[in-house]
């Protein structure tokens, strides 16, 4: 086949799937439906270290896990997860909640949109560790 018809057709093959996700909606962002959803989350990465207690985001995009003596936070990364133990972390509060900045190359800070109220609750349980 030549290369003239070829190139179009290809290129018009990978915009039509890619039309064709997104617009059955195989393409939106993840978020946590469940606290059970959270487990399963951090489960796949620290299956041995279960939640005692679990706070979650405003936007379902994040949920800290308190371990009883320490921390650690789950996250939605477009259609996956990513789970940190908190150490050696850095906390700022921004207009929309929080930032955390990890000592992790992979994933060196997380922005987290709180509510007044949730950011308070996150705070409290994050200094009393």
């Amino acid at each position: 086949m030549p290369l003239e018809i070829l190139g179009p057709l290809v290129v018009l093959g990978i915009a039509g799937i890619a039309l064709l996700l997104h617009r059955l909606g195989l393409t939106a962002p993840r978020h946590f439906r469940s606290e059970d959803d959270v487990r399963r989350a951090w489960a796949r990465e620290f299956p041995n270290t279960p939640p005692q207690d679990i706070l979650m985001s405003s936007d379902a995009k994040a949920a800290l896990i308190l371990l009883g003596n320490r921390a650690g936070l789950t996250w939605c990364f477009g259609d996956d997860t990513v789970s940190r133990l908190l150490r050696d972390h850095e906390t700022t509060i921004t207009p929309s909640g929080l930032r955390i900045e990890l000592p992790d190359f992979g994933a060196p800070q997380v922005e987290i949109t709180l509510t007044t109220a949730d950011l308070a609750k996150w705070q409290e349980a994050m200094n009393s560790l």
